[in-house]
């Protein structure tokens, strides 16, 4: 077991990992893939990501992605950095190409993913996602899957202000987001945010087709838990990170009727895949290439309409 002493970001302290090497899972379960046809790639473009709770919109990257892992030795979570980065920019995602940058990604290998999650409940509850009550919050911070990811968005409007996704909405300048009084210039005397309201409106056209507001992903956490992942060659767990890091997968449990990585660690899913499969890029292309100022139908439209095009269909 390798302890990781510290990291400069949200997660410092609570980082344990394994350090054997994985090896293959079994394949006896694999089955040949179903080929794709028309209606299955729109189904999927359909039901593959999760609507955001404020604006109803899939959010994406607006911001460059700047992606760090922890918890491996230095050659594999370098590997999982650059997939990770790889598969963003060949998707038409924005990277932070800076040698050093701070993380928006967080991308963590522990033997003890519930008490990571349990620190950042009590100390950055608003990197759980959204949520309103108490409960809400308990719920989005218990670890259920191998590998999980929290996802912290932010709502642009008409007019380029954004919002924090929380309860309590927090208005942003183009390049400012005030969490807390410690880290916003504009406060009170009374150590308050000066622009933390308890709710807002945001500014819109009004057009029901595109009202001029999206939802771009602000902060991400993804969690692997080590102890379920052994058996595991790095490149797909990284393939599946990438996936995950770049779209708010709807559901991490059913198994999709057309190949994806995101099979790969679905209960009893006989079409398991190894890799990053052409579905998956081809979804990832129509997600970063769609406008994310249209509402939802119109940018599932988009979407399936971009990955029939990208697989031939």
């Amino acid at each position: 077991m390798v302890r990781i002493a510290a990291i400069p970001v949200l997660l410092t302290a609570w980082i344990t990992a394994a350090s054997a090497q994985p090896a293959s899972p079994p394949d006896e379960n694999t089955a040949a893939p179903v080929p794709a046809s028309a209606e299955m790639v729109e189904q999927f473009a359909k039901s593959f990501a999760t609507p955001t709770r404020r604006t109803g919109k899939i959010a994406r990257w607006d911001n460059a992605i700047c992606p760090v892992t922890v918890g491996q030795p230095p050659q594999f979570t370098t590997f999982v950095t650059r997939r990770v980065k790889e598969v963003a920019t060949s998707v038409g995602a924005p990277v932070n190409g800076a040698q050093t940058c701070k993380p928006n990604i967080e991308i963590v290998f522990t033997t003890t993913p519930q008490a990571l999650l349990d620190n950042v409940r009590k100390h950055e509850t608003d990197f759980l996602g959204y949520a309103e009550s108490s409960a809400q919050k308990e719920r989005l911070a218990t670890v259920t899957h191998p590998i999980q990811a929290w996802y912290t968005t932010e709502t642009k409007d008409l007019h380029g202000m954004s919002t924090m996704d929380v309860a309590r909405h927090r208005i942003t300048g183009p390049t400012l987001t005030c969490f807390s009084c410690s880290r916003c210039p504009f406060c009170t005397g009374l150590n308050v945010p000066l622009l933390d309201l308890p709710d807002s409106t945001s500014a819109t056209s009004g057009s029901f087709i595109s009202d001029g507001a999206r939802t771009d992903f602000f902060h991400i956490i993804i969690v692997i838990d080590a102890n379920r992942v052994v058996g595991y060659q790095i490149g797909p767990l990284a393939d599946y990170i990438a996936l995950v890091a770049l779209a708010q997968i709807n559901s991490l449990d059913s198994c999709q009727p057309l190949a994806t990585i995101v099979n790969m660690l679905a209960p009893g899913c006989s079409q398991r895949s190894t890799d990053m499969t052409q579905n998956d890029l081809a979804y990832l292309r129509g997600l970063y290439g769609m406008n994310p100022d249209k509402g939802l139908l119109f940018q599932q439209n988009e979407i399936a309409n971009r990955m029939k095009e990208s697989l031939g269909r």
